[in-house]
C-alpha cells in the first residue's frame, strides 16, 4: 500500500493535483530563469528537469488530465494485477516531485522571503484603516442624532404650509364659484341670445371648478350648485328652443347661437347625437307608418273593426282591405307614402342644414371648428348616419311589404312608375336644395342608388308586368292568323301608353322600352310565322293571289308599327331610342321579307324582257329601221310586266304605305323596294345598251326611242325617275353619248354621269370586229358576263377589258401593222383614269 501522504495526496481534485501545480510552476520558472538571475539560479536551470518526462509517462501522464478521477485510477491497477509496482512507482514519483519542490524553494529562497516582509505590512495597515472605520462610524452617529429632530420640525411645517395652501386655493376656487354664480343669477335674469350664451359659458366655467377642485361638501357651494344646475336645464331648454326653431326654418343664425350654446355647455356632441337619433326615429317612424297596411284598411275601411279584410271563406287575409274598400285603400296607401316622403325630405334638408352650419362655426375665443368636436376622424358624416338609418329601413318595409302584403304588392306594382316618381322627386329636391358651393350634399350617388334599389323588387315585378301584358296582346292579335289593322292599332295605341306613362323620367323610361323592344321581337317572330311561302307567293305573271295578299296586309301592319314606333322613339333622348333600334330592325327585317322575294321575282322578268334586247338587229342600215317609230318588241313586253305590276302588286302595297310615309316624312319598305327595283332596271338597260354589238346608226335611233320608252314606262309604273337620282342621270346621259363622235367621247361631260365600264363597253361596237370584247374573248353567254359584272368592282372589269385590248395590240402587231384604231388608244386613257372615275355613285 502506498503511505498516508501518498494517499491524502492522491485524493486531492484533479485541478489541484501536485503534478499540476508542479508542471504550471516548472513554466513559471523557466520563464524566470531566462531573465538575469544569481549564479545559483543559472546554474541550476542549466540541469536537466526531471519533471518533463512526466507528460509523456503513460502513468504520470493521466494525473495531468482535467477530468482525472483517483478512484477509477486506483480500481484499473488493482484490476491489472500489478498494484505493488504501480504504488512503487507512485512513491518514485512523490519524492521526485519533493526533491524538485524543495529545489525551487531553495532556489527562490530570497524571493520568498521579501514576500513574507510584504504581508506583514500589509497587516500593520489593515489594522490602521479599521480603527479609522470604527472612528467615522461614531461621527455618523452623533450627526444623525444632530438633524433627526429638525428634520421632523421642517417636514411638519411643510405638511402645515400644504395644509394652508390647499386650503387658501380651495377657498379662491369656492369665492370664484360664488362671483361666477352671482353673474350667471344676473345673466339669467335676461333671455336673449347673448345672455344665453354667456351664461352657457358661465355654467360651464363654474361646473368646472367644483368638479376640479373638489367643492362639493361646502353648504354654501352645495346650495349654489343645485340653483345651477337648474339654470344649466333651463339654458339647455332655450338652447334647444333655439336650436330646432333654425333647423326648422333652416336659419343659419339660430342654427350657430344654439349649437354655440351646447359648445358652451361643454354638452355639444352629446346635444347633436340625441338630436340625430331624434331625428332617426321621426323618420323610422315615418316609415313604418306608410306601409302600415292595418292602419291603412282600418281607416279605409270606416268601421273601428280590425285593420284586414276577410277572403273567400271567412279566411283573414293580413294586409288586405276589406271587400269595397279597396279605392279608398289604395289612396290612403299613396297619401300615406307621399307623407313619408315629405317627412324624409324635411328631416334629411334639416339634418344637412345642421351639418352645414357645424362646418362652418368656429368657437370664438378657441377657433375650434364645432364639426370637429361633433365627428371625428373616420367617423361618418351626420346626413350619411341618418340616410343610412332611413334606407335600411326603407328597404326592410319594402321587402315585408312585397311578400305579404298582396294588396301593396298589386298597388306598388302597377303603379311602379307613380312610386318611382316619388322616389326621384325626393332625391331632385333634396339635392336641389342642398346642392350650395364648397358644401358636401346631403346624399350621394351611391345614397341615391341605395334608395332606388329598395324598390327594385317592385321593378322587377313592374317590368314582368308590362312584359306579360303587351305579350297577352301580341299572342291575342295573331291567334286567328294575320291580324286586322284595329288589332294592330290597338297594339300600338297600349305601347304608346306605356312609353308616355314612364316618359317623365329617362331611367324608367329605358325600362320599359327594354320589355316593348322584347315584346316587338316577339311580335316579329310570330309575324315571320305567318309568312306565305313558295312559288304561289312568288308568281308574278297572273293576278295577285290569297297568299300573296296576306302577305301584303302583313308588310302594311308590320310597316305601320315600324313607323309608328319609330316616330314615338324619335321624340325621346337619342340612348333612348338606341334601345330600341335592334328590335325595330326586325320588325323592318320581317316585313322586308314578306315581299322581297315577290320583287325579286317581278326583276327577274324585267331583266330577261331587257335581255331581249340582244335578240333585236340594231346594227341594220336603212332609212326604213330610221323611220319606225314603233318600240322594240322587247320593250313592249317590258312596258306590259310593268303595267301588270303596278295593277296586281304594287297598287296593293303602296296607297297606304304612300299615306303613312307623307305623314311622317319616312319611306315606306314597299317604296324602297320599288325605288331599289326602279334604280336596278335602268342600270341594268344601260349595261345591256352599252353591249349591243353592232351599232348602226338606224340601231341609235331605235335605241334611243327604247331609252325614252322606258323612262315613261318606270316613271308611271314604278318610280318618278327624276328621284332616282345617279341611275336616271346615267340614262340621260347615255342616250346623247351614242350620237357622239368617236374623237368627241373622251372630252365630253356626260362622261362623268356614266360608269366607266359602260363606256368601255360601248366602245367596243365602235371598234373593229378582231377587237374581242371580254364576253366574246371568255366565250360567256349575256347572261352569264351580267352576272359576273354584278359582283366584280370597275376595277376587275378594266382589267378584263385591258386583257382583250392587249390581244388586239399583239394581233395588230404580228400582221405587221403600224396603226391601231382609234378606239384602242382611247380605251386605255379611259382605263388609266378609272381610278378617279371610281368615285362617281354607284347604284345597283
Amino acid at each position: 500500500m502506498a503511505p498516508p501522504a501518498a494517499i491524502q495526496r492522491s485524493s486531492l481534485p484533479p485541478s489541484s493535483t501536485p503534478l499540476q501545480k508542479l508542471s504550471t510552476f516548472n513554466k513559471e520558472s523557466s520563464t524566470a530563469i531566462n531573465a538575469p538571475a544569481p549564479t545559483s539560479s543559472a546554474s541550476s536551470s542549466s540541469t536537466p528537469n526531471p519533471l518533463a518526462s512526466f507528460s509523456t509517462d503513460p502513468i504520470f501522464f493521466l494525473f495531468l488530465s482535467p477530468d482525472f478521477s483517483s478512484t477509477r485510477f486506483s480500481s484499473q491497477a488493482l484490476s491489472s494485477g500489478s498494484a505493488a509496482s504501480t504504488a512503487e512507482k507512485l512513491q518514485e514519483g512523490i519524492r521526485l516531485l519533493e526533491k524538485q519542490l524543495r529545489s525551487e524553494v531553495l532556489s527562490r529562497h530570497n524571493e520568498l522571503f521579501s514576500q513574507l516582509s510584504s504581508l506583514r505590512d500589509a497587516e500593520s495597515s489593515l489594522s490602521r484603516v479599521r480603527s479609522a472605520v470604527s472612528s467615522l462610524q461614531s461621527s455618523v452617529r452623533r450627526v444623525r442624532s444632530e438633524i433627526a429632530d429638525p428634520h421632523r420640525q421642517i417636514r411638519g411645517k411643510t405638511t402645515q404650509l400644504a395644509n394652508i395652501h390647499n386650503t387658501s386655493e380651495l377657498l379662491q376656487s369656492a369665492i370664484r364659484t360664488l362671483r361666477l354664480s352671482k353673474k350667471l343669477r344676473d345673466l339669467m335674469a335676461v333671455t336673449d341670445s347673448l345672455d344665453l350664451l354667456k351664461g352657457a359659458q358661465l355654467h360651464c366655467e363654474i361646473l368646472g371648478l367644483a368638479n376640479d377642485n373638489g367643492l362639493s361638501g361646502m353648504d354654501v357651494i352645495d346650495e349654489e350648485l343645485s340653483w345651477v344646475s337648474e339654470a344649466g336645464a333651463r339654458l339647455r331648454s332655450e338652447g334647444m328652443k333655439v336650436l330646432e326653431r333654425g333647423l326648422e326654418g333652416l336659419n343659419q343664425a339660430e342654427v350657430g347661437t344654439g349649437l354655440q350654446l351646447f359648445y358652451n355647455l361643454g354638452e355639444l356632441r352629446a346635444t347633436i347625437d340625441g338630436l340625430i337619433s331624434r331625428y332617426k326615429n321621426m323618420g323610422l317612424k315615418s316609415i313604418s307608418a306608410a306601409l302600415d297596411m292595418k292602419a291603412i284598411s282600418g281607416s279605409s275601411s270606416g268601421s273601428g273593426g280590425s285593420g284586414g279584410g276577410f277572403g273567400p271563406g271567412g279566411i283573414q287575409r293580413s294586409g288586405t282591405p276589406q271587400i269595397g274598400s279597396g279605392a279608398k285603400a289604395k289612396d290612403a296607401l299613396w297619401q300615406r307614402m307621399s307623407s313619408c316622403m315629405d317627412q324624409l325630405h324635411s328631416i334629411i334638408v334639416a339634418v344637412w342644414h345642421l351639418q352645414r352650419v357645424l362646418s362652418k362655426k368656429r368657437d370664438p375665443f378657441t377657433h375650434v371648428l364645432l364639426l370637429d368636436e361633433v365627428i371625428q376622424e373616420g367617423d361618418p358624416m351626420l346626413t350619411d348616419r341618418v340616410w343610412e338609418a332611413f334606407v335600411k329601413s326603407f328597404t326592410s318595409h319594402m321587402k315585408s311589404a312585397f311578400t305579404t302584403s298582396s294588396f301593396v304588392k298589386e298597388i306598388f306594382t302597377i303603379g311602379y312608375p307613380k312610386l318611382y316618381s316619388m322616389i326621384e322627386n325626393l332625391l331632385e329636391q333634396v339635392s336641389r336644395e342642398t346642392d350650395v358651393k364648397g358644401v358636401l350634399p346631403a346624399i350621394t350617388s351611391d345614397g341615391k342608388e341605395q334608395l332606388r334599389a329598395a324598390i327594385e323588387i317592385f321593378q322587377t315585378a313592374f317590368s314582368a308586368l308590362c312584359l306579360g301584358r303587351l305579350s297577352d296582346l301580341v299572342n291575342s292579335i295573331f291567334r286567328g292568323g294575320v291580324p286586322s289593322k284595329e288589332h294592330i292599332s290597338k297594339l300600338i295605341l297600349r305601347i304608346q301608353e306605356e312609353i308616355e306613362a314612364a316618359q317623365f323620367d329617362g331611367n324608367l323610361t329605358f325600362l320599359v322600352l327594354r320589355e316593348i323592344g322584347k315584346v316587338l321581337l316577339l311580335l316579329a317572330e310570330r309575324a315571320e310565322y305567318q309568312i306565305s311561302t313558295g312559288p304561289e307567293a312568288w308568281q308574278v305573271m297572273g293576278p295577285a293571289n290569297p297568299l300573296q295578299m296576306k302577305n301584303f296586309i302583313l308588310c302594311q301592319h308590320l310597316q305601320e308599327i315600324h313607323t309608328r314606333i319609330s316616330s314615338l322613339a324619335s321624340g325621346l333622348p337619342p340612348q333612348a331610342s338606341e334601345v330600341l333600334s335592334s328590335s325595330l330592325g326586325a320588325i323592318y327585317g320581317v316585313a322586308h321579307d314578306s315581299v322581297k322575294p315577290l320583287f325579286n321575282s317581278m326583276l327577274d322578268r324585267l331583266e330577261s324582257c331587257i335581255l331581249q334586247m340582244h335578240d333585236q338587229n340594231f346594227g341594220v342600215i336603212g332609212m326604213d329601221a330610221a323611220m319606225d317609230n314603233n318600240a322594240s318588241p322587247y320593250m313592249e313586253d317590258l312596258q306590259k310586266c310593268l303595267v301588270h305590276f303596278r295593277r296586281e302588286f304594287l297598287s296593293r302595297l303602296l296607297p297606304s304605305s304612300s299615306t303613312n310615309s307623307a305623314s311622317t316624312g319616312s319611306e315606306t319598305i314597299s317604296a324602297y323596294l320599288v325605288r331599289q327595283m326602279a334604280s336596278r332596271v335602268l342600270m341594268f338597260f344601260i349595261r345591256h345598251a352599252s353591249l349591243v354589238r353592232p351599232l348602226s346608226e338606224s340601231g341609235k335611233l331605235r335605241m334611243a326611242r327604247d331609252m325614252a320608252e322606258l323612262e315613261l314606262a318606270v316613271g308611271q309604273n314604278l318610280f318618278p325617275v327624276e328621284q332616282l337620282g345617279a341611275p336616271y342621270c346615267a340614262l340621260r346621259a347615255f342616250r346623247p353619248v351614242i350620237f357622239l363622235e368617236t374623237s368627241q367621247l373622251e372630252a365630253s361631260p356626260l362622261l362623268q354621269d356614266l360608269r366607266p365600264s359602260v363606256i368601255l363597253h360601248h366602245l367596243y361596237s365602235r371598234g373593229p370586229d378582231e377587237l374581242q370584247s371580254p364576253m366574246q374573248r371568255n366565250k360567256l353567254t349575256l347572261l352569264q358576263y351580267s352576272l359576273w359584272l354584278d359582283n366584280q368592282g370597275e376595277d376587275q372589269i378594266w382589267k378584263g377589258i385591258k386583257a382583250t385590248l392587249d390581244d388586239y395590240a399583239a394581233l395588230v402587231r404580228s400582221r405587221g401593222d403600224k396603226e391601231f384604231d382609234p378606239v384602242y388608244p382611247i380605251m386605255l386613257r379611259l382605263g388609266s383614269s378609272i381610278s378617279e372615275l371610281l368615285s362617281l355613285p354607284e347604284t345597283s
